[in-house]
This record gives structure tokens, sequence and C-alpha cells, in this order.
């Protein structure tokens, strides 16, 4: 059986279609997949993790203040925030690999969009569009719960 390599447009295009519920609730048809949500290497879309705590807003980085992580490129907005990732990455990256929060409690994976996010005890949850967000705040804790109990398994196929 060959493997299916989909981008994420072509992902996000097919899903569009469909409700959030079922969206979220459709295991991908990928491989094993990595620690990190990244395309094309980059993790989180391009954004600063840490800048999501220091700015309370989404903040693209830039390659000249990158660090490898967990198998990803990881850009940053600028040295500082960089050298306080590198310090403490447990503390500002986002949990569940920067999949999906939402998806992670339902036991699956998603893309994320940046716009999407939530700090809740010192941690940062990212979420698939901002009606997945809406559904995560209905229970945080609850969610943090279950999605904890299926990670990491559900990276595997």
């Amino acid at each position: 059986m060959s493997k299916l390599s989909l981008s994420r447009r072509h992902v996000l295009s097919g899903l569009i279609a469909l409700p959030v519920g079922a969206t979220l609730l459709t295991r991908p048809a990928f491989a094993a997949n990595p620690p990190v949500y990244a395309e094309d290497g980059i993790a989180w879309d391009g954004h600063d993790p840490v800048a999501y705590f220091t700015k309370g807003a989404p903040t693209l980085g830039v390659a000249e203040f990158s660090l490898e992580y967990d198998g990803a490129t990881v850009l940053f907005s600028s040295t500082e925030t960089r050298d306080m990732f590198e310090a403490d990455p447990a503390k500002y990256a986002p949990q569940f690999g920067g999949y999906c929060a939402y998806a992670a409690s339902k036991g699956y994976i998603a893309p994320t969009v940046p716009e999407a996010w939530t700090i809740y005890d010192d941690k940062l949850y990212l979420n698939f569009s901002l009606r997945a967000r809406e559904l995560w705040l209905e229970d945080v804790p609850g969610n943090i719960a279950k999605g904890n109990a299926n990670w990491p398994g559900i990276l595997e196929a």
C-alpha cells in the first residue's frame, strides 16, 4: 500500500466542507506523525511560541532567530524569545506538540491555526479553528485530562 502525501492546504480544503465535529473525529490517513506539528519542517505555522506569553498574541518568527526542537525548526521573533524557549522549552512549547488540543481530547490529531490559542495554567494550547477553541473552552480541565490520557499514543497511525 503506498503512502499518500498531503499538504496542509489539501487537508484543510477537504476538511472545510465538513462540520467541525466530523472534521475533528476523522483520523488522518498518515503514517506515524511527528511529535511536533510542522509544515515543511517549520513548527507551529512559523509563529513564536514565547510571544503568546510575552505579547499575548500570535507573532510570526523569522529564520534568523530559529532553533531545532523535536525534529522541527521553531522560528522566533527575537533572540530574547529564542533564548527564553531554549532555556525552558517545556514552559513555552504548545501542549500536544502544537496539534489541536481539542482533537487530542477526542483521541485524534488535527492541524492548528495561530489565532485559535489559549494559555491555561501557564501552558499554551492551540486549536484547529476558532470554533474548535470554543468547544475546547467549554471544559478546559476535562479536555486537558482527556488529551493527556491520549497523548502521545494518538501520534501512531
